[in-house]
Order: C-alpha cells, then structure tokens, then sequence
C-alpha cells in the first residue's frame, strides 16, 4: 500500500488500484485478475474497453447495487450486466461528480504502438479515456492506456498513475519523459507483470524519473 497525503493507493496488479480518501470512500479502477476479498467500492472506472480493463468478473467483485460506475459507451455491454447505483458514460473532455468527488475525463490513445501497419491498439476515435480524479485537494491521474501525447503538456497533477511496459503503452523512458512534463509530487508505475512488462520496467522508471516514484507490490 502506498500512502500520499492520507490517501492510500492498494495495487491490484497490471492497471488496477483501489484508492482510498481520507474519509474512507473508495475508488476502484481498471481490476483485473484480482485475488481475495474486498468490500464494494463506492466508485468504479473502467477507462476502455478491453478485457484487461474492464472484466465483469473483477468488477463484480468491487460492485454493489450502491457502486457508481464511470466508463466509455464502448464498454456498454459489461456494464449492462451489472446491479449498479448509477451509470456515467463519458467521453475525453467531460467533466462528472460522484459523491461529492469530481472527475476529469482526458484522452488515452496510441501514437506509436499498432497492431499492424496504421492502426493503433487504442485509435484516438475510439475515445478511451485517462481520468484526473479530484480527492481530498489532491489531483491524481490515472492514464489508462495511451502512448505520451501532447495533452499531458496541460495536465495539472499531484499523483500520476503511469504504464511502463511498452507494447501497447508507454515505454519506461516514455513514461519518464510523461513524469517530466506531468511534474507530480508522486508518480507510481503501472501496466506491467500481466500480459506484458516486468518489474525491471517499473525500476529502471523509478531510476530515471526525476519527480519522487513509489513502486508498488500487491499487499
């Protein structure tokens, strides 16, 4: 568990955490392949649509009839499958509150990573959205999944979630080159050791990076 300000960051593995505010109210995003237990969360985000970000089975774990959900109309029907409070569809530019806590949705596409010659993993078009979560006066900034784009330059961050495993995200010296525009207090990296990437990613970022990294482990 990694703690900033009183805000406590649980790694669920690849992209997912579960983040926790000062007052106990719990955000869940992208869980995949997530063992034990948990209680519900009173939101969840799913920043697209691929298996890996958005399973049923894992965020049927963190969901109840009261879980608020944020996600893209691509993952529509995960969702539709699910006893859920309220449903959020958003797309890169929209701004939602949830309980008190705002969100600002931003984009997350590939520049440089394709699946063959032209097509990117994550096309701009499809609208896959990053997400900056306002909480208790601190900005943190989950990417999902997306290459360094020009809009991160805007970004204003205290906390940034950052992919390091390359392939289908940033690379590490990617995601250092991001860290160094972002400017955070605190950078965490993400997006490896499931599907692609190893630890030696998240070190040689934590290496790199200028700004104060935190690597983090599954409690």
């Amino acid at each position: 568990m990694i703690e900033f300000e009183g805000i406590t960051f649980n790694w669920l593995g690849h992209d997912g955490f579960l983040i926790t505010s000062k007052s106990g109210k719990k955000i869940c995003i992208d869980p995949y392949e997530v063992s034990g237990e948990y209680e519900p969360a009173d939101i969840i985000i799913s920043t697209h649509q691929h298996g890996d970000h958005c399973s049923l089975t894992d965020i049927r774990l963190f969901s109840s009839s009261n879980t608020e959900i944020i996600g893209i109309p691509l993952s529509k029907s995960v969702f539709e499958k699910l006893k859920y409070k309220t449903i959020h569809y958003v797309k890169p530019g929209d701004k939602v509150t949830s309980q008190g806590i705002s969100f600002e949705i931003v984009p997350a596409y590939n520049i440089t990573k394709f699946r063959s010659p032209g097509v990117p993993f994550h096309p701009k078009e499809d609208l896959h959205i990053g997400i900056i979560i306002n909480l208790d006066g601190t900005r943190i900034y989950h990417t999902g999944d997306t290459d360094l784009i020009p809009e991160m330059a805007d970004f204003e961050v205290d906390v940034a979630l950052l992919p390091v495993s390359g392939t289908y995200v940033m690379t590490a010296d990617e995601a250092i080159e991001a860290a160094n525009k972002l400017k955070p207090k605190l950078a965490i990296p993400m997006h490896f050791g499931k599907i692609v990437g190893d630890r030696s990613m998240a070190e040689q970022f934590k290496k790199n990076a200028k700004c104060k990294v935190e690597l983090p482990s599954i409690d």
